[in-house]
């Protein structure tokens, strides 16, 4: 049953009919599967991935590594939620390595993101250091290419 999330993912406009011919799956059992998926939350909404440059989407996306304090009894989860709740966060992801959370934000100019970092997502309560990287250029996305493919230098060849 996990093909009809492959699919999905790849192509969350995939119909119950097209999954079914690319799975093998009966048309009914994909229903069913979805339909519980979605009942459950494991499927937790559909989405189109979205080539903002080509759009001349002048958003400003960083990804924040924040250093954390954690604390008995919750470690990370409850000062990950304080940040998830932010509207300039796309996402929050606990992390290995120097830091403890990887932070992506998004705003409207590099300024309002400086901002937004240094008065709001370091005052949080028990985090104790910030490090941002810019966003420069997106290639791929969600699994999906945004460059445009070379096009084919061969030469035909005829008989």
């Amino acid at each position: 049953m996990h093909e009809i999330l492959t699919v999905l993912e790849a192509d969350a406009r995939a119909t119950p009919e097209r999954i079914a011919a690319l799975t093998g799956i009966a048309e009914d059992e994909v229903r069913a599967a979805i339909a519980a998926w979605e009942a459950d939350g494991v499927i937790r909404r559909y989405k189109a991935v979205i080539d903002r440059d080509r759009l001349g989407d002048g958003r400003v996306t960083a990804f924040v590594d924040v250093t954390v304090a954690p604390e008995r009894g919750s470690g990370f989860d409850d000062v990950a939620e304080r940040i998830a709740r932010f509207r300039e966060i796309r996402a929050v992801h606990l992390v290995s390595g120097a830091q403890d959370l990887r932070v992506e934000v998004v705003g409207a100019s590099m300024k309002e993101v400086a901002d937004f970092v240094a008065q709001r997502l370091s005052g949080v309560d028990r985090v104790t250091a910030t490090s941002t990287h810019f966003l420069l250029r997106r290639y791929k996305d969600d699994g999906q290419l945004l460059t445009d493919p070379e096009p084919d230098q061969r030469l035909s060849i005829t008989p």
